[in-house]
């Protein structure tokens, strides 16, 4: 479990690294703008320093905006989940002050396409694990987990304030790179994380009622206990049966762990679920 952890941790800081590196070295230099809360925070920082004399960096705005959703997703989405996020705003935060702010490339085009990549594959890496980027991640996630659906599609949708906005301010042609930045985007993080798929684990084990308690203090998912017998040994077992998100495989994998490492589980996908699947 201790080796899970460190390398979810280790995951969730190389996904605040690359978003930073595909602000700092491609997208801002640019003037295109990012998706989410740090395409707004991006938005803001930029009308305070052309408009308001308070000296406020990109990182804190960021900070602060994710505050309010964090409470969301803690609701919605789960403890583990929302601590990894606001721990992968924090490490962003600080990479945005360590990482220098240099234009690599004169190129807007390559400068929206490698800065949107590395981005999503900083988000998507991140989700993948269970956590996210913060902001608009955890309302596509809740978003996602309610509709059924692939969570890059919220990501676009989500995303057509920042687009008009910058728009307006900064000039279309800006808003219309800023557009190909986040297509990129979506389409790299539904490659690389996959919310939507639906999987069953069939977990036959001596503890059932400690494993289902365990179950339901991480995940709010409805299982199935099933009485079951070893045919070879000729144990009575129980065989609890659930259905999850992809990205809450994770922390199932962790409890079974730490709460019955000899426990037998069987994950497979699944093409469809009908009745009772809880998707908020």
């Amino acid at each position: 479990m201790v080796y899970g952890e460190m390398k979810k941790v280790f995951i969730v800081i190389i996904g605040a690294l690359l978003n930073a590196i595909g602000l700092n070295l491609f997208l801002i230099p640019a003037d295109v703008y990012s998706g989410g809360f740090t395409g707004i925070a991006q938005l803001l920082f930029r009308i305070i320093e052309e408009y308001s004399p308070i000296n406020i960096s990109m990182g804190i705005i960021l900070l602060l905006l994710n505050i309010p959703v964090a409470i969301l997703g803690w609701r919605k989405v789960g403890k583990s989940f929302t601590l990894y996020s606001f721990f992968s705003v924090a490490l962003t935060t600080v990479f945005l002050t360590i990482v220098p702010l240099e234009r690599i490339s004169n190129d807007i085009l390559l400068n929206a396409v490698f800065g949107g990549v590395i981005q999503a594959l900083g988000i998507g890496l991140t989700l993948k694990w269970g956590a996210s980027t913060g902001g608009l991640d955890i309302i596509a996630m809740v978003l996602s987990r309610q509709k059924d659906k692939p969570i890059g599609t919220y990501f676009f949708a989500l995303n057509a304030l920042i687009i008009t906005t910058a728009g307006f301010l900064y000039g279309w042609e800006k808003a219309l790179y800023t557009l190909v930045s986040l297509y990129v985007s979506t389409r790299v993080i539904d490659m690389v994380h996959t919310s939507h798929v639906k999987l069953t684990a069939m977990i036959v084990t001596k503890k059932a009622d400690e494993l289902k308690n365990a179950i339901h203090s991480k995940l709010v998912r409805g299982i199935t206990m099933i009485p079951a017998k070893g045919a070879f040994s000729n144990e009575s077992k129980d065989m609890l049966m659930i259905v999850i998100t992809r990205y809450e495989l994770f922390d199932l994998e962790r409890i079974i762990k730490e709460v019955d490492p000899s426990a037998f589980t069987n994950i497979i996908q699944t093409i469809g679920v009908y009745g009772s699947f809880r998707k908020s």
